[in-house]
């Protein structure tokens, strides 16, 4: 990412994840439900810089387990390498809500002999982990359950803000995970009330597109130029000047979300090298397709079952997504092409050209009404 104590081949994964369901255990009526896709693709090594001798997370372990898992859901090509970002969706208590994140690991930690990628990946498992047994709102109770079961409701409301704290602690506490930093973006969807709550510490963020118009573009926090916040955690002795951020800093944001709103997730590797309104553009692109022709039989197909109904709004967010990042990988390679970091960078007074080439990770989420 940086080169700064901030933050490989194009290698793309993609997960397909069905709209929200009724849970079999409440029968309070949800209005929304969600199509989730996601797309990344690795920056491909610098011939430049030693190759670092990596360590990750054991296979039989918790996060190494839940890693490749995350790795292994239906995909369009058969490469595995994600780089130094990570990701989660995480259906909430219940099947109440949506959660989901991108982490950035910060590159610079390559110079010191530290893998980035343990941080952000440790930063998600832990996120979901927490997700999952949390509900997006209040708890759900009926109130045509009899008393006693009222009472033995579990789990508890979760903010994207609480969420993040709680992550963060998680990695503190990782022997896994020595020392490293991310950027870290989660966002929770509401199933019965479409409420969207998201916390954003550092440059990944996230965009909410309705009827071809960005609506809320997530602005990105930083110390100085290409040098985002983040959280940190420190090796035992030394790097005292390394810089340290609080999830008590990430930017908060709540709204209501409508029926065919888009929610787009993302790393700088995409922000960095693409306009949000060439993301509109795909995603408008993307969807006219979906609605003029038939759902294409080769793409990936995602797991069926009477509880696990396939729609086809959940190709149509895995086709968007695969677009996206497709496009964010051939801007970085362009020189001639004026990208959003050049741009930023001619606004302090530095000169740079054309694309940024870096690991991108993106999520994307539809809104259904039902």
């Amino acid at each position: 990412m940086k080169s700064h104590l901030l933050r490989s081949n194009f290698l793309k994964r993609n997960i397909l994840t069905s709209g929200l369901r009724h849970s079999s255990t409440s029968t309070l009526p949800r209005p929304f439900r969600f199509h989730v896709g996601a797309s990344w693709a690795g920056k491909p090594p610098d011939a430049q810089h030693k190759r670092l001798k990596t360590f990750p997370f054991p296979e039989d372990s918790p996060i190494g387990t839940w890693r490749d898992k995350t790795l292994s859901h239906p995909k369009a090509r058969p490469e595995t390498h994600i780089g130094e970002d990570f990701f989660y969706i995480q259906d909430m208590r219940n099947q109440s809500g949506i959660s989901m994140g991108v982490a950035d690991g910060v590159g610079g930690w390559v110079d010191s002999g530290v893998d980035p990628s343990l941080f952000s990946q440790a930063l998600m498992y832990h996120a979901h982990r927490y997700a999952k047994t949390s509900w997006p709102g209040e708890p759900e109770i009926d109130p045509t359950q009899p008393y006693e079961e009222r009472e033995q409701v579990e789990g508890w409301e979760l903010t994207p803000h609480e969420c993040l704290e709680l992550a963060y602690g998680g990695v503190l506490r990782e022997r896994g995970v020595t020392a490293g930093s991310s950027t870290a973006c989660i966002v929770n969807l509401n199933a019965g009330t479409g409420v969207l709550r998201s916390a954003n510490l550092g440059d990944s963020g996230f965009c909410i597109i309705r009827s071809s118009t960005v609506i809320h573009n997530q602005a990105p926090q930083t110390h100085f130029f290409n040098c985002p916040k983040q959280l940190t955690k420190l090796p035992p002795r030394g790097f005292s000047r390394t810089l340290q951020d609080s999830p008590r800093e990430a930017d908060l944001y709540e709204t209501k979300v409508l029926d065919g709103d888009l929610i787009i997730l993302y790393t700088d590797g995409l922000s960095d090298n693409v306009f949000p309104s060439e993301i509109v553009s795909i995603c408008s692109l993307v969807s006219r397709q979906f609605n003029s022709i038939p759902t294409p039989n080769d793409l990936p197909q995602p797991p069926r079952s009477s509880e696990n109904p396939t729609h086809q709004e959940d190709f149509q967010v895995q086709a968007i997504a695969d677009r996206i990042v497709d496009y964010a990988q051939i801007c970085m390679g362009k020189k001639k092409r004026m990208s959003p970091f050049e741009r930023a960078a001619a606004r302090e007074g530095l000169y740079y050209r054309g694309g940024k080439v870096d690991d991108v990770t993106v999520v994307v989420a539809l809104v259904r009404e039902t």
